[in-house]
Formats: C-alpha cells, sequence, structure tokens
C-alpha cells in the first residue's frame, strides 16, 4: 500500500526538518549558540533563535526522535504540504531542482494546501458576530493565541493597557495567566475587580475600553471572525493553521510567536511575505512592554506599512483562492497525487468472492464492488492481506495477480463492522 506523510505547516519548516540530520552532523553545540546562519539548500536560513522547539537542547529526548523523523520522512512514497507555489516558491522550487535536495527527497512533494477549516453558516449568530455586524469595514484588531498559547500575568497587564493606548477596537480572546510554559493548559476561575474585570486584567480595564473592545473568555470562532468584513488585523501566535486562517481571510498580522514552530512561520509571515509586524525581542524572552504593543497595533491598522500588508495579505487570499479552485495548481498537485497513488497499488482485473468452503459465490471487477452488500459474512481477501470484517463464515475474495489493496487495512461495513 502506498504511504505518503501530511506535513500541516510549511515547506520551510519541512525543508529544516529534512535536513536537521545533515546539520546534526555538520554543526557542534547547541544550535541557539550558533553566531551564523543555519543554512538550508536553495531555501532561506534559519536564524539560530528562529529554530523549532525540539532543536532547542540538543541533549533532549526530543531532538533525537525530530531528527529521526528528518530521515523517515523521504521514506515515504511522496510528501503533501499544507502550502502552494505562491507563497513559498523557492522552497518548493529547491525540492523539484536543486541537486542535494534531489539527491536526499527522491519523492514527489505535492504542495495541496491552503486546507483549512471553512465558516459554517447555520443561521444564527454569537453575540460577536452580532458586536462585529454594528463596526466599521477593517476596524476591529482580533487577539487571540490559539488554544494552548498563554500569556504570564505581567503579560496580559501590558498587553491591555497597549489595547486601550492604542484607541482601536478590539476582540479579545483571554485565558487566564500561566507561569509555567507558553502552551501551559491551566484555567483558573477566580475573578476579581470592581466593574467585573478578570484578576488579571488592570482595574477598570472593561470600564474605560467598554466602547470600543469585546472581551471573550477562553474561545471565540476564529475563522468566522477572520472572514467578517469589520476585522482589520490578528494578533496572533503563529500557529500554521492560525496563519493560513488570517492569510485566506484577508487579515494581516502581529505575529507573537510563543511554541513548536511559531518563531520560524512568524519570520516567514513577516520576512517572506510581507504580511505581518512582530515585537523587536521575542515574547518567549522578554516581556513586550505596552508602549511597543500599541505602536504594532497602530502600525497594523492606521499606518502607511499596515495598508502595504494589507494589499499583500489580499493578493495572498486571492491566489489561494484560484490555486484551490478546480484546475488550480493546488487542484491539479492533489490529482497528481492521486495518480501516483494509482501507480502504486495494484488491482487485480477480477476478484471472485468465495465461501470459506471453496464455492464461487460471484465474480466482481473490484472489491469495492460489494461493499454495499456487505454483511458479517463477507471478507475480502487479497493476495498480501484482507479487506472488511467478518466474525461467522467469511467469504473468499481472490484475484488474478493479487492485490496490494488491503493489506491489514479494515473498513466497516453497513451493517455495523468498525474500523480498527
Amino acid at each position: 500500500m502506498a504511504k505518503y506523510v501530511h506535513v500541516p505547516t510549511t515547506a520551510w519548516f519541512t525543508a529544516l526538518t529534512i535536513y536537521c540530520p545533515v546539520l546534526d552532523k555538520e554543526i557542534e553545540g547547541q544550535y541557539v549558540d550558533q553566531e551564523d546562519l543555519l543554512e538550508i539548500p536553495g531555501c532561506k536560513p534559519v536564524r539560530p533563535e528562529d529554530v523549532v522547539d525540539p532543536m532547542l537542547d540538543r541533549n533532549d529526548q526530543q531532538y533525537y526522535e525530530y531528527v529521526s523523523m528528518g530521515n523517515r520522512i523521504p521514506l515515504f512514497d511522496g510528501i503533501l504540504l499544507n502550502t502552494w507555489e505562491y507563497l513559498e516558491p523557492t522552497t518548493l522550487k529547491a525540492f523539484k531542482e536543486n541537486e542535494i535536495w534531489r539527491s536526499i527527497v527522491k519523492i514527489p512533494v505535492y504542495p495541496v494546501g491552503p486546507l483549512r477549516r471553512q465558516v459554517q453558516q447555520d443561521g444564527s449568530k454569537s453575540a460577536v458576530i452580532e458586536w462585529l455586524d454594528n463596526q466599521p469595514n477593517e476596524s476591529v484588531i482580533f487577539v487571540s493565541f490559539g488554544s494552548a498559547g498563554m500569556l504570564s500575568a505581567q503579560q496580559i497587564t501590558e498587553l491591555a493597557f497597549g489595547l486601550e493606548l492604542s484607541e482601536q477596537r478590539f476582540i479579545w480572546v483571554v485565558r487566564p495567566p500561566t507561569e509555567g510554559a507558553a502552551d501551559d493548559a491551566f484555567f483558573p476561575t477566580k475573578t476579581a475587580g470592581s466593574d467585573g474585570t478578570p484578576y488579571y486584567f488592570p482595574e477598570g480595564f472593561g470600564t474605560r475600553t467598554g466602547n470600543l473592545g469585546l472581551v471573550v473568555p477562553n474561545w471565540a470562532n476564529q475563522v468566522e471572525i477572520l472572514n467578517h468584513q469589520s476585522v482589520g488585523g490578528f494578533m496572533s501566535h503563529c500557529g500554521w493553521n492560525s496563519s493560513l486562517e488570517s492569510i485566506c481571510g484577508g487579515v494581516p498580522m502581529i505575529a507573537w510567536p510563543l511554541y513548536a514552530e511559531q518563531r520560524l512561520n512568524a519570520t516567514f509571515l513577516v520576512e517572506e511575505l510581507g504580511i505581518a509586524v512582530r515585537p523587536r525581542v521575542l515574547p518567549t524572552k522578554k516581556v513586550v512592554a505596552r508602549e511597543e504593543i500599541e505602536e504594532m497595533v497602530r502600525t497594523l491598522m492606521d499606518d502607511k506599512e499596515g495598508k502595504k500588508m494589507r494589499e499583500n495579505v489580499k493578493k495572498l487570499k486571492m491566489s489561494a483562492e484560484n490555486y484551490l479552485s478546480e484546475g488550480g495548481p493546488s487542484y491539479n498537485s492533489m490529482s497528481e497525487m492521486l495518480k501516483h497513488v494509482a501507480t502504486k497499488v495494484k488491482v487485480s482485473e477480477r476478484f471472485t468472492v468465495k465461501s470459506s468452503d471453496g464455492k464461487n459465490i460471484r465474480s466482481v471487477p473490484n472489491p469495492m464492488d460489494i461493499r454495499s452488500e456487505w454483511s458479517e459474512k463477507y471478507l475480502i481477501r487479497g493476495s498480501t492481506g484482507r479487506i472488511g470484517a467478518d466474525i461467522r463464515d467469511p467469504p473468499r475474495i481472490s484475484g488474478r495477480g493479487g492485490s496490494d489493496l488491503s493489506r491489514t487495512r479494515w473498513i466497516s461495513d453497513p451493517n455495523g463492522a468498525k474500523n480498527t
């Protein structure tokens, strides 16, 4: 059976991951202590401080697993990437044409993105959307750090003052602060403040910003918000799903990376795509002061620089739509992958369903043809394995030349057999 790996982030990250075993042999000491950029053939070099989390400590077990993953990826039959050629032309071209990469990655690379969640319309409107409906176009900055991203109490205070000083409209999805890692999943419920403001906000913050901002505890429908015409900016942790949702919504960003490959993504969004601004120092290294936050918000929402970023991201949005449309490059790339699957899966010309006593029951051109008729009695068996489910008296299916379709993969039948 053909085996493909889907990398749900950038081609640049994929290049770093696959090339990491080479860097492991060439570089001594910790990557973060290197003075020079980490060179990747045909790709944008990586700043040592931007390496993904598993590369931060070469003595950690996670690093060895990451290197092992880099060695294993080229062993698959193909690589699917959640990106597209207009977004990452340099890295994708390197995979195809660079001689070093051609010697490492000898399998097809399929850019099939952007794969993302779609806006779900159920006819009802949340309070957040109703609030947005009453705001001017592109006037609101949306602040959210993903499902796991959390800030310290000090940083939440500075962010609150920064948003207030900017005098810009905002929606802020807030989680209580953490004193641990940036991806802690800690949800206390303690509240304080005479106006009902949570204890981790400055006193009176809710009263002072009540006409401009909306604070949402824990979660909001991000895709729906980013596709609303009133949203003009997104302060994000730069997870790739969130980044794609922002691009596909035509919304420029304030890049606020916290963990995983987000530092790499932030650099890509700012320096390569020109659709984001970011703090001068990584937020994980130093608390970002309110004055800098005010400056970034104003730059994104009011300045010429922000206008240019908005123009850039709208071009990317259009390219995403074109690439995914029927006949577009990403659509065609997925079609090529499916053709590649067909060359790897050898299907027999005809299969014969047999009962356990060896008697022929029926002949079919493809075992999938009888899927709708399966009961607990039916088992499809190819030369190398089986498909289906059987409890009592399984018939067998044999085919001329055998089949690689079925290798130890079980699929459900309409009478209740389950995938395992």
